[in-house]
């Protein structure tokens, strides 16, 4: 307990020294941050470009710089071991790390993702229709994937004996090709990221079917921009601009799609735009489309909804102890909730 109110009142503390003004007004001149995205570049990150194409960074008086990720749950300790300032991964994986180790852990600061996108892809005649039918099966997923990280609770939640289930670990851009061939019965993933990626080597939606996790009882949330302590603590304006920043990025490409896409495609212009613009759409209506944005606003949380998600995980996966909420998301600077998204389509 006295760690956890420690945590609580240092972290209080830092961003407390923003007070209103970091909430307000423009960093200092030129902060440099780095930040580390999910993945490869695609269609949805279009948000974070188009932010810095319209000089929306620039305006707050920060340069950032953007590079590819390999998987949601590698962005955390990325951040927390102070390789990046920014991390746009899964708080799942931060949860996890805050049991673990408190003092390093980063915390959000921006949720994007607010519906579980985490699944178990595979061939639509396959004899799996839920998760009990892993049993004797083999399962195939990146190290640093956020839905392979949960699997242990999935097992939990669904009462399977995870050990039973052979778990192999692949390279990500092997994982279609691999679930195609039957080397796996079924790989892990976000369902968009598998289901586009499939399309990128010829395979239709029509072949695949998905266990997704949130039909058995893990309304998770995903992916959100998470910032050091560090950061927090000797920069807080920074971390105020940088959140408005993106903000506005996202409003944009919510109204101009095509320009969101566009943006990932002069970064990386061997893209297939068309279908980037596909899985653009699709994660908008798939991983933000939360009702609960109609109230709060893309950005925000329900707070008795993310300590509910904690629960989950420290009792799935028995974690050492129970991060308190606010060790892992603060609202403190988001912008006034009539500027957040309130519709994403």
């Amino acid at each position: 307990m006295k760690l956890k109110q420690t945590l609580r009142f240092a972290l209080a503390a830092a961003i407390g020294l923003a007070g209103a003004a970091a909430l307000s007004a423009p960093a200092s001149a030129q902060t440099k941050l780095k930040m580390v995205l999910n993945w490869k570049y695609q269609g949805p990150q279009g948000w974070f470009f188009l932010a810095d194409d319209r000089g929306y960074f620039k305006a707050e008086g920060l340069e950032v710089t953007m590079d590819q990720g390999n998987g949601s749950g590698a962005a955390v300790p990325l951040v927390a071991n102070g390789t990046y300032d920014v991390g746009f991964g899964d708080i799942n994986a931060l949860i996890e790390l805050a049991a673990k180790k408190p003092d390093e852990a980063p915390v959000a600061v921006y949720v994007m993702y607010n519906q579980p996108p985490f699944t178990v892809a595979v061939k639509s005649d396959s004899p799996i229709k839920e998760p009990k039918d892993f049993v004797g099966k083999k399962l195939g997923g990146a190290a640093n994937d956020g839905a392979l990280k949960l699997f242990p609770a999935l097992c939990k939640i669904t009462k399977i004996d995870c050990s039973k289930v052979e778990i192999t670990n692949m390279q990500p851009n092997l994982r279609e090709q691999m679930l195609m061939q039957g080397q796996v019965d079924g790989v892990f993933g976000y369902v968009n990221t598998i289901r586009f990626s499939a399309k990128l080597i010829g395979v239709g939606d029509d072949k695949l079917r998905y266990i997704n996790f949130g039909d058995y009882g893990m309304d998770l949330y995903s992916n959100a921009i998470i910032v050091s302590k560090k950061l927090v603590k000797d920069n807080p304006k920074a971390v105020a601009g940088l959140v408005r920043a993106i903000n506005k990025g996202l409003i944009d490409s919510i109204k101009e799609p095509d320009a969101s896409v566009a943006a990932v495609a002069k970064r990386e212009p061997l893209i297939k735009t068309p279908v980037e613009r596909e899985r653009f759409d699709a994660t908008l209506q798939d991983e933000m489309n939360h009702p609960e944005i109609a109230k709060i606003g893309v950005g925000n949380v329900d707070m008795e909804r993310l300590k509910k998600s904690i629960d989950i995980l420290v009792e799935a996966n028995n974690l050492p102890r129970k991060p308190a909420v606010e060790e892992i998301f603060t609202p403190a600077f988001l912008p006034p909730v009539a500027d957040l998204p309130k519709k994403v389509f």
